[in-house]
């Protein structure tokens, strides 16, 4: 028998089962490739003994290489997490920026801001494909392209700008006015507790298409204002539920939702609300837990687990009921990895991730990190966008820490077999809970039962339930054999 055609040994296929909980189908997946199929639990035995699966598998084992190749090496950043501000008019007790920078730090003036903009085009003029280039440079494109964060199987994109916080709404005028100047050369995005929109404000993002996040951690006053509240010690929840009222219709928006051991039992209860509220994309987002403060509110993972898959399971119910999605894009993100990985929209579940690689950070004073997560570890500073050039900042010591971080250099993370559908997040996380940016993360077993229960839909022919509409659109098919 040709080498090739055995499991497991020399070149041949290397494939790890696992259980995925369902009734009549194991999961099989070639780590190394992040190759996977469902195979009926009657069937094993013919799988060991047949080599027609090897045979197409080897077939097809570059694409696979360079799928993978492409997806952990291959992209160049193509967005920025902006911080105008480091001043927030909330104090939620498990957020990741600092207290002291939240309370008493710096808006970035609105010169400064249009100036780092300016040197932002430049960089992505410079360093992207044609078709992802700012506008204003004269050399936009149609054509799909194979690079950038935003490009895997659509059209071609401007680079994206999402003013991040701390809450960047206390900077307002600087912010709107920097929309308004680079509208043609960058997509924008904001991310803000929702606490200081008015009418004119979302009048004004809706006008020019904004992407607009919220924040909210309950479907009752009682359980979002638990953590999340003023610097006077009030919860702030029916605000941003006003917020949401007016945002109601708005196809472009969405609401996080940090998931703390105080809020992890109301997630099917959240679903139901913002389903409700016509949220067309929401976010169930475990805490990080990159400051000390934040861990005290760390759910166990087997806890927040059995709540966040019964909540996944309530979005069905209700889009099964009523013909209207609410999309969970963490985990559509997970499960889009699994079925394309390529269409990925978020870059936390992958080794090394996106950090510095697919996107970078700006702080309020123009200091740059890998990620956002990474603002207030002085360590991962990597440079200033006002005095030093972006493309050496990407190759400093701060950030390619975070650009090297492999999950083969992670234990246990390095025998696992959906390495490549996790990633071990957060290097950020990582590195403040363990001392070292090249171990696990805080919500392992939450990986293991997403990718499972992500498995299990496949098997039930549902995952189209819970992934954006025409997410398919421009993919291919790489592989397909229904039987053997």
């Amino acid at each position: 028998m040709n080498k090739l055609n055995r499991f497991n040994t020399a070149d041949g296929l290397q494939l790890q089962p696992i259980d995925i909980g369902h009734k009549d189908y194991i999961g099989i997946i070639s780590a190394d490739t992040a190759f996977w199929a469902l195979l009926k639990k009657d069937q094993i035995s013919r799988l060991l003994n047949n080599s027609s699966l090897l045979r197409k598998y080897q077939r097809k084992k570059e694409v696979f290489n360079e799928e993978i190749k492409t997806l952990r090496e291959d992209l160049k950043p193509s967005a920025v997490y902006f911080n105008p501000t480091d001043r927030c008019n909330l104090n939620c007790s498990y957020c990741y920026i600092p207290k002291s920078l939240r309370k008493n730090g710096k808006h970035m003036s609105s010169r400064r801001l249009l100036e780092a903009l300016k040197i932002l085009r430049r960089y992505f003029r410079d360093n992207l494909p044609d078709g992802h280039k700012p506008e204003g440079s004269g050399l936009a494109s149609d054509r799909p392209q194979g690079h950038g964060l935003a490009s895997f199987g659509q059209k071609s994109q401007k680079p994206q700008i999402v003013f991040h916080g701390a809450e960047l709404l206390l900077n307002k005028k600087a912010v709107f006015s920097a929309i308004d100047k680079f509208g043609r050369d960058f997509r924008f995005g904001i991310q803000t507790n929702g606490t200081l929109l008015n009418f004119q404000d979302i009048e004004f993002l809706k006008s020019r298409r904004i992407s607009i996040g919220l924040s909210l951690d309950g479907p009752l006053p009682s359980v979002a204002d638990r953590l999340r509240r003023n610097w006077s010690g009030r919860g702030v929840s029916k605000k941003v539920i006003g917020s949401m009222d007016m945002l109601r219709g708005y196809d472009n928006y969405s609401v996080i939702c940090t998931v703390t051991k105080e809020n992890m039992a109301f997630q099917a209860e959240m679903v139901e609300f913002l389903h409700r509220m016509e949220v067309p994309t929401c976010m169930l987002n475990p805490v990080r837990c990159t400051l000390p403060g934040s861990r005290k509110h760390k759910p166990l993972d087997s806890d927040i687990a059995k709540q966040y898959l019964r909540a996944l399971e309530r979005a069905y119910q209700l889009y099964q009921k009523t013909g209207r999605k609410l999309v969970v894009a963490n985990f559509a993100n997970v499960l889009i990895g699994i079925i394309a990985p390529l269409a990925r929209r978020l870059m936390c579940d992958i080794s090394p991730c996106g950090g510095g690689r697919c996107f970078f950070a700006v702080s309020s004073r123009g200091d740059m990190f890998p990620c956002s997560e990474f603002i207030g570890i002085k360590k991962f500073k990597g440079g200033n966008i006002f005095k030093d050039n972006i493309r050496n900042i990407l190759e400093t010591a701060p950030f390619k820490s975070v650009k090297e971080r492999r999950i083969e250099n992670i234990e246990p993370c390095r025998r696992c077999a959906i390495r490549h559908f996790c990633g071990a997040p957060c290097p950020a996380e990582a590195y403040e809970m363990n001392g070292a940016i090249e171990t696990k993360g805080a919500f392992c077993e939450l990986y293991v039962e997403q990718v499972c229960y992500a498995l299990r839909l496949i098997a039930e022919s549902r995952e189209n339930a819970y992934l954006w509409d025409g997410w398919d659109k421009d993919a291919f098919t790489t592989f397909k054999m229904v039987e053997f």
